[in-house]
């Protein structure tokens, strides 16, 4: 199978978040069939829905993945298990929240995973890291994500580190020492 392009989009609010995007990225990378490519700026933003909650820390990964997206999508999930992921409330705080935003420029409708993800083109926290790591990527009907990001206001959406900060996928220390705990 030939290596697709799919980003991942990376969130979190509770505890050390960019140790558990770390772990997950070096997870990620260590995965048969899945290579980190490039990582994006991590992000500070407003909570969007749910509870009154702390601020969310965001940001992207480009992969090259030899999988089918379910696939992917069951490799994500366990790593939000082992991170200790609860759902205990739609929007709620969480210590990692990894979806598949976006997939080669594919579509798919399941019961488990529609591509691109849904709500994407709204939701600036998503889509701008998604443009930092695939520039070039299309929606389903051939408009490009950065065109789109240009008309998303930029309230509540702040870089507070460039990609280094998350993870370096030509490094061989990602332990780092920088934390970002709400």
């Amino acid at each position: 199978m030939i290596a697709a392009p799919a980003v991942v989009g990376l969130g979190g609010n509770v505890g050390d978040v960019v140790a558990a995007f770390r772990r997950a990225l070096q997870s990620l990378d260590q995965t048969d069939g899945v290579r980190v490519i490039s990582v994006s700026s991590l992000l500070r933003t407003a909570p969007v829905g749910g509870p009154e909650q702390d601020d969310f820390f965001n940001a992207a990964v480009l992969l090259a993945v030899e999988l089918e997206p379910a696939e992917l999508l069951a490799v994500l999930q366990a790593l939000e298990v082992a991170a200790e992921r609860v759902r205990a409330e739609r929007w709620g705080p969480r210590t990692l929240d990894l979806d598949l935003l976006w997939w080669a420029d594919q579509s798919l409708e399941t019961t488990a995973l529609t591509l691109p993800h849904p709500g994407l083109t709204e939701r600036r926290f998503a889509l701008q890291p998604l443009v930092e790591v695939a520039p070039s990527a299309l929606t389903g009907d051939g408009r490009r994500y950065a065109d789109i990001l240009s008309t998303l206001p930029s309230e509540g959406v702040e870089v507070i580190g460039g990609p280094s900060l998350v993870y370096d996928p030509t490094s061989t220390d990602n332990g780092g020492s920088e934390s970002c705990r709400t």
